[in-house]
């Protein structure tokens, strides 16, 4: 059992709970997640079972998300799951007045990840030290928001907006809310979000526990292709002799570099997924370099 899972996550559960339902569910030890989602977070956590974990670090980075921003209110996570530091009652705010500052969040942007959050800083994780009263200065990063649109706009004393989202790896939306909240000079945090898509994966393709339950007990479940979850990456295929030279760890002669951009899919003369190949240069002349090799040719 070998391949990739488009799970939909539910509320209340993290990252690793999930991996250890699935894990008791496919009765298999081998089993890891790309791209952790909070607990209060739901949709696409896509999830490697067998020798796919080692395929996790090759997946497409981009992901897409659906959030919901309650302005006039802060919290210690940036999100609702935290304490209440201000709430000010904001019922003028407009959409026009929340879409105007949008712009600022497109393309290449520095942010500065929740107190609260998975980074570590002294060989501790952030929320460990958040818990434990320490305050620490979080360290900024550069991540990329591709788009942002508005779907939904709600008045009120504290209205809500509500944004598709799609950026780059390492992006907090969590953030978002919070910085939109602080241009707005209203506050700002995150009340809902749900992943919509993950390493190419999409959340109306995603299954629910009890679906993979159902289909288990059915004997109708399957697992994607791990090479279908790597679609993004350039294919190359290679004749009998030198599919079975790379899978014995050779260097394999590359006749033309062209548009590829590594890292690349290489496959057999019969089809066959063989695994994942760096190219290099050597002596001027372009190789296929080994770096896991997932279906060995005897």
């Amino acid at each position: 059992m070998e391949g990739f899972l488009n799970l939909n996550k539910p509320p209340g559960m993290t990252s690793h709970d999930c991996v250890s339902r699935i894990r008791r569910l496919l009765r298999t030890k081998r089993v890891g997640h790309g791209g952790t989602l909070d607990p209060a977070a739901t949709g696409v956590l896509p999830i490697a079972v067998g020798k796919a974990t080692r395929l996790l670090q090759y997946l497409c980075p981009d992901k897409a998300y659906q959030a919901t921003v309650r302005l006039g209110i802060t919290t210690t996570t940036d999100d609702l799951e935290g304490e209440t530091l201000t709430s000010v009652a904001v019922p003028q705010l407009t959409r026009e007045q929340v879409a105007a500052q949008l712009p600022q969040f497109l393309g290449k942007i520095t942010q500065i990840p929740p107190a609260y959050s998975a980074i570590q800083v002294q060989g501790k994780r952030l929320y460990d030290l958040a818990r434990a009263g320490e305050t620490v200065e979080v360290p900024s990063r550069v991540v990329e928001v591709h788009n942002i649109q508005v779907l939904a706009w709600r008045e009120g004393d504290f209205p809500e907006i509500d944004l598709a989202i799609a950026c780059g790896p390492g992006t907090y939306i969590r953030a978002i809310a919070r910085d939109l909240g602080a241009l707005l000079e209203t506050g700002g945090t995150l009340a809902h979000l749900t992943r919509t898509e993950s390493c190419g994966l999409p959340l109306k393709e995603s299954l629910t526990f009890e679906d993979i339950e159902t289909q288990t007990n059915q004997g109708t479940f399957q697992l994607i292709p791990p090479d279908k979850v790597l679609a993004h990456l350039s294919p190359i295929p290679l004749n009998s002799n030198d599919g079975r030279r790379w899978c014995q760890g050779q260097r394999i002669p590359l006749s033309e570099l062209g548009e590829i951009v590594p890292p690349v899919r290489i496959y057999g003369e019969d089809g066959t997924f063989l695994g994942i190949s760096e190219i290099e240069s050597s002596d001027g002349d372009w190789v296929l370099v080994p770096k896991m090799v997932f279906e060995p040719v005897s």
